[in-house]
């Protein structure tokens, strides 16, 4: 697409912008290209209305993702999907009848984790994945445990072995190392060794510090002692592949306009004839979502947008100008500016915060389908990294790091039932399936934005004159990043408003001030990033914007903080 330039060649905001309205963009026609492995299918226009309603009920061919606690859990799930095949995290005392209801396993990754298999408490493997004939590759404490379970011995080791480590194999290692050379770099990270095998298992390859560095039974289990899903193994991924495509028998058939076709029967199936509201903020995750439902209900379809009093500058406005006038969505607006800011009266706890949003969201939505007929059902774009951050059933082997206001914050008891086709997603992949159903770029590529919005951008208290303070600072952030060329290479860049006061100078008057924390960060899924490296002419056209043009703040501050440690957002 070619943009428009302005003054100076640079090139004009789009309506989503937050800071800087522009023009409208062009109508937009809703569709997806289906295709099969062998190429392209057809272009769906009324024919994606009839292709949900045939085709298999059964989930979606994957590899299930047992969860030991590992922080690269996630990271295997995502280079799964990266192989074009689907994959699920399950916590290790998932029941097999939960593990079926979205996915048709074809075979078994076993995840590492803190534990040692001969503590107290350690976790075992679920009896479904030996009594199913799955393949099986474990991975680090995932090995570990499967050579306790089937028989071998696990011992704490004489010499720890972190970091890079050369493996070499014993001889042909089987499909698992299929085409590839017979030593290779692998990243270590384990304290335990394998003292015996299991009967019939034997040793594929090894490292100086650990002899049974990769095992194997000679048909379809297998482990790994280092870990092939990270960045530091380089040939993790073939592995990985040779696992997935040749030992498994999956097939590449994780891809946009397959899951696209596959939500849009989802959806059909869940909510019938009934109506449906979906929550649209103007992020890519409710667009997409808006999109799915458009093509499965049709007129059937209200978005709701509501203005809860913490969006940015100027966004109520592009977002009705976008998703109204130009898309041709069924829109409502809506505005509770007074009821978020009273629930958030008084409350600096961020847990609380996101909770008190999230209820007074669902709320609002109940209010407005009691005046619609034949209402039932609540749309929202939750992601698959919304789901494992925040404590729920499906993944309870993990540690909750924040309640996101859509998932842990909703209320117990709702009128309205959820509709979450994005729930297993991650975000380059909802991404890509907004690009296979004809969304604009602009909204596609637009920087995430939380949906509790600048609340949880604020420290303390959310107040009228910190939420004006806090706008003009991010309205500057994002047009320097925005001129500068940066905004499509940084995952998100915002302004963080402080609780913290200095002592500063202006005009040779003594100021009394707050901070403003600049955060921008580089990431692929929001599970981990690290923080963008700016040039320092652009923070210091930032800094200098802000304490000159928005009262209140005269200190900028940059954060340089990883997640992990750190989180993306302040709270």
């Amino acid at each position: 697409m070619v943009e428009d330039t302005g003054r100076d060649g640079r090139p004009e905001r789009s309506p989503l912008r937050p800071s800087r309205p522009a023009g409208p963009l062009q109508p937009v026609e809703f569709y997806v290209d289906l295709h099969d492995n062998t190429g392209w299918n057809f272009r769906a226009g009324d024919e994606m209305r009839a292709a949900g309603k045939e085709g298999s009920h059964e989930g979606n061919p994957g590899i299930v993702v047992v969860d030991f606690g590992s922080q690269y859990t996630h990271l295997i799930a995502r280079r799964v999907r990266e192989l074009n095949v689907y994959s699920e995290i399950v916590p290790a005392s998932a029941k097999w009848e939960r593990v079926v209801e979205r996915i048709a396993p074809r075979g078994v990754i076993l995840s590492g984790g803190p534990a040692s298999v001969y503590d107290d408490g350690a976790p075992y493997i679920p009896p479904w994945a030996l009594d199913n004939s799955l393949p099986l590759l474990g991975i680090c404490y995932g090995m570990q445990a499967l050579v306790q379970e089937l028989g071998g011995q696990v011992e704490p080791g004489n010499v720890r072995e972190y970091g890079h480590a050369e493996l070499r194999q014993n001889g042909r290692g089987g499909p698992l190392f299929d085409g590839l050379p017979e030593s290779l770099e692998v990243w270590m990270s384990h304290g335990d060794r394998v003292e015996s095998l299991p009967q019939g298992f034997s040793t594929l390859a090894h490292t100086g510090n650990s002899a049974t560095a990769a095992i194997g039974d000679g048909e379809s289990r297998f482990g790994l002692q280092f870990h092939p899903e990270v960045a530091h193994t380089p040939l993790g991924m073939r592995i990985l592949g040779n696992f997935v495509h040749k030992v498994c028998g999956c097939g590449p058939e994780w891809t946009p306009g397959n899951v696209a076709t596959e939500s849009i029967r989802r959806i059909r199936e869940q909510v019938g004839g009934e109506r449906v509201i979906c929550a649209l903020s103007g992020g890519v995750d409710s667009a997409v979502t808006a999109a799915l439902l458009h093509q499965a209900v049709g007129p059937r379809l209200k978005c709701i947008f509501v203005n809860n009093g913490l969006l940015r500058a100027g966004e109520a406005e592009s977002v009705q100008e976008v998703f109204q006038r130009n898309m041709g969505l069924d829109l409502m607006y809506v505005d509770a500016t007074g009821r978020f800011l009273d629930r958030l009266h008084g409350v600096t706890d961020p847990e609380q915060k996101r909770k008190n949003i999230g209820e007074e969201f669902i709320r609002v939505f109940e209010g407005v389908a009691s005046e619609l007929h034949d209402t039932g059902f609540l749309a929202q774009g939750t992601l698959y990294p919304d789901v494992i951050e925040s404590e729920t059933p499906e993944n309870q082997a993990s540690a909750r790091i924040k309640t996101h206001h859509n998932v842990g914050g909703l209320p117990e008891h709702m009128e309205l039932e959820l509709v979450e086709p994005l729930r297993y997603m991650f975000k380059d992949e909802v991404r890509a399936v907004g690009l296979e159903l004809g969304l604009p770029r602009e909204i596609v590529y637009r920087q995430p934005f939380p949906g509790p919005g600048l609340a949880i951008r604020i420290i303390g208290e959310v107040t009228p004159e910190k939420l004006d303070i806090l706008r003009g600072c991010d309205a500057i952030v994002q047009d320097e990043i925005w001129d500068a060329g940066l905004y499509e290479e940084i995952w998100q860049s915002f302004a963080v408003l402080s609780d913290n006061r200095t002592v500063g100078v202006m005009g040779d008057f003594r100021t009394y001030g707050y901070v403003c924390a600049i955060r921008a960060v580089s990431s692929d899924d929001a599970m981990t990033a690290d923080w963008v490296r700016l040039p320092y002419d652009v923070l210091g056209r930032i800094s200098t914007r802000i304490v000159n043009e928005v009262e209140g703040v005269n200190r900028v501050v940059y954060d340089i903080t990883s997640k992990p440690p750190g989180t993306i957002e302040w709270e």
